[in-house]
Order: structure tokens, then C-alpha cells, then sequence
């Protein structure tokens, strides 16, 4: 029993390592082209956004972990099926409980693992992210003046320095125009400037110093002179839009949001929806992973009892079995955040449906008996609905 179960564990960690491969590489094509059509008019390397997309890694793993699990399950067992080889251990005496270990040893170590990303690595890798991405926009983009290149990268504001030191910060003979205002225009220029950067709120400051203020708006035309005047530009805008500073409730740390639940004052904002997706995402890094334990335990009798499909039916099939499942928990997860439906019921429903499904199945599967609905499919698959 020791070779069984050792055989089956490093089979299902073979093709939980090649299922997981696999979704991610996935993911990162897709990822990769959306990254890029963002910095596509910066000077952002391919590993820069590879950098950014291994940040973003733990969010991805927290979805794709419970049917990477399933699958390497229903795959494991399927095969098993299909060679005979459950007939044989069945024969020997060697029951489908006999059996069980080795996928529950599995199953609770992919559990453990997402556990550990929805506490804690989901809301280090948002950081992360964040941070380069600051960083990448800073020190990477068009932003970085040229001297004697007008710097037309922020709408509205046209930036010119006959010379920069973008090491120390410090501009010379610089002068911007600021059109963000309908019908005013605003010039600004000074003998000397400097950038600061405040990455807390992804900021950037130009500080002009002893200069003058140039400001039409229609015929009137206006100037001033000043000791110091600060031009204010947001990050965010170079890179379509991104919100540094917002405080998202999928971002937080699971220690953040069972605080908030505790006490609602110490949430950054005080709206109901805020305080129904805190509570929505809290039921969700509890129910989702273990996704994993439930969804290896119902692979169980259904690659058991669908015994003879071909993998890539069976692939098809357990895709399809897992689509039903997220589409539930997305629908719970909506319905939640709306207010519809108190999220623990709807992000329970769906584990709780499909482990009452997967104990029942076992037992079917261990006594040999199969229910209607595959004695149907079973039927008009010799009728040639599918190909043996």
C-alpha cells in the first residue's frame, strides 16, 4: 500500500506541475500583450513586464491552484480507469477508500499552499507590483526628460529643459506650458528646477524656483513673478489611468480585512459597497482555497465512474465540471459585493454542493454502481455521441 500511494502522490504532482505550467504560460501570453499595449509608449523591457507578471503571480495561482488540483486528480484517476489498473486493485481487495490517502495528502498540501497565497501572498504581491510599476514609470518611461526635447507625455502639459540631470533631480532653463485648463493657457519658466518624488502617493513634483508665470485666458494676459512654484503631475496618467493610492479590498492582507470586519471605522472608506466587497473578499480567501480539497475529493468518482473516456474527454469534461463550479462562486461573489445575498451564503453554496457530490460519488464509485445520468451518457455514447 506504501508503492501504491507513493506512486499516486508523484503521479498527481506530475501533472499538478504540468497543469500549472501550462494555465499560467497561458496567462502570461495574455498578460504579456495587455502589459504591453499599457507601456506601449513607454520604454518598458519584455523582463521588466515579466518582472511585473511574476508580482502578479500569486493572484493568478489563487485562481488556477483548485482546478490545476482537480484536474491532476480526475487525470490521475482517469487513467488509473481506463488501464484497468482500479479493476486489478479492486480484485486484490485493494478498495477505492484504500486508496484515498495519498489524493487527501495531496489535495490538503495544494489547500495549505493557496491558503498561504490568499493570506498573505496575494496582498505581497499587489505591493510589489505596485512598487515596480512606480518605479518603472519613473526611471523607464518618456517621463525622463531629455534635454532639449519638449516632453509631451502628460496631457495637456508640455515639458522643456535645456539641461537635465535626471540622476540629481535638477533642471536648468526649464519651462512648461499647461493647457489642462479649457480656455487658459499657463507658462511657467524659471532658471533652475528640480523633480521630486513621492512614491507613497506615486507622485511627481517640478519645482521651479525664482521664476516668472505667464497666464492667458482670452485676451487677458497675466504675470507673475515667484519664489517657488510646484507643478504636481500623477504617474497614474502615463500608464492609462492606474490608481497608485486606491485601497482595494482584493489588495488587502487577510489580517486587514478581518480588522475592518472587526471594526468598519478603520476602513479607508465608509460606503456600504466598500464594506460588502471587505466582507465578500474575506469569504472568498477562505472558500476558494479550499476549493482545492473539495474539487480533488469530487474528481475522485467522476474520472471513477466515466472509466473508458479518452483523456482528452475527459479533459473537456472536468474543464466543464469546474466551469459550473467557478461560475456559481463568481455569481456569489457579485451577488455579494451588490448586496443581493449575505456573501457566506454564496461563497459557501458552491463548496458545500459539490462536497455533498463528492462523498456521495465515492460511495457510489467504491460499491460500482453509476448513476442515471451516466448509464444516459454511457448509451448514446455507443450510439456514436462519442468516439472510443
Amino acid at each position: 500500500m506504501k508503492l501504491l500511494h507513493k506512486q499516486i502522490f508523484f503521479e498527481l504532482l506530475r501533472l499538478f506541475g504540468l497543469t500549472v505550467s501550462c494555465l499560467l504560460g497561458l496567462i502570461l501570453i495574455g498578460r504579456m500583450l495587455q502589459l504591453r499595449s499599457l507601456f506601449l509608449s513607454q520604454n518598458i523591457g519584455f523582463f521588466n513586464i515579466l518582472q511585473l507578471f511574476f508580482f502578479l503571480m500569486p493572484f493568478f495561482l489563487l485562481l488556477i491552484t483548485p482546478i490545476a488540483t482537480m484536474l491532476s486528480v480526475f487525470l490521475t484517476f482517469l487513467r488509473m480507469s481506463t488501464d484497468n489498473e482500479l479493476t486489478a486493485l479492486k480484485a486484490n481487495g485493494v478498495s477505492l477508500y484504500k486508496m484515498l490517502p495519498a489524493p487527501i495528502l495531496f489535495c490538503t498540501l495544494c489547500t495549505l499552499f493557496t491558503f498561504a497565497i490568499s493570506f498573505w501572498g496575494l496582498a505581497w504581491g499587489m505591493d510589489m507590483f505596485k512598487v515596480k510599476l512606480y518605479d518603472f514609470a519613473k526611471t523607464h518611461s518618456k517621463f525622463a526628460l531629455q534635454p532639449g526635447v519638449f516632453n509631451k507625455e502628460f496631457p495637456g502639459i508640455t515639458f522643456y529643459a535645456h539641461q537635465v540631470d535626471n540622476e540629481k533631480g535638477e533642471l536648468k532653463f526649464a519651462f512648461v506650458r499647461d493647457e489642462s485648463i479649457k480656455g487658459t493657457s499657463v507658462i511657467v519658466t524659471a532658471p533652475e528646477a528640480r523633480i521630486v518624488s513621492t512614491p507613497e502617493t506615486a507622485e511627481v513634483k517640478v519645482i521651479f524656483n525664482k521664476g516668472k508665470i505667464f497666464r492667458q485666458d482670452g485676451d487677458e494676459l497675466n504675470i507673475l513673478k515667484f519664489g517657488t512654484y510646484s507643478v504636481k503631475l500623477d504617474l497614474g496618467k502615463l500608464l492609462g489611468g492606474f490608481n497608485f493610492t486606491e485601497q482595494k479590498a482584493k489588495d488587502m492582507t487577510f489580517e486587514r480585512l478581518s480588522e475592518i470586519r472587526r471594526m468598519p471605522s478603520s476602513a479607508p472608506s465608509a460606503s456600504p459597497r466598500f464594506y460588502r466587497k471587505v466582507d465578500t473578499e474575506y469569504f472568498k480567501r477562505l472558500t476558494l482555497p479550499l476549493g482545492c480539497l473539495i474539487l480533488g475529493l469530487f474528481a475522485i468518482p467522476i474520472a471513477y465512474v466515466f472509466r473508458g473516456l479518452k483523456q482528452q474527454y475527459g479533459l473537456v469534461m472536468a474543464m466543464g465540471l469546474f466551469l459550473v463550479y467557478y461560475s456559481m462562486f463568481s455569481i456569489g461573489v457579485s451577488m455579494g459585493e451588490s448586496g443581493s445575498i449575505p456573501p457566506i451564503y454564496g461563497l459557501w453554496l458552491p463548496n458545500i454542493l459539490y462536497v455533498l457530490i463528492a462523498l456521495l460519488g465515492i460511495k457510489y464509485a467504491n460499491e460500482e454502481r453509476t448513476l442515471p445520468v451516466v448509464d444516459w451518457i454511457t448509451h448514446m455514447k455507443s450510439k456514436g455521441g462519442l468516439s472510443t
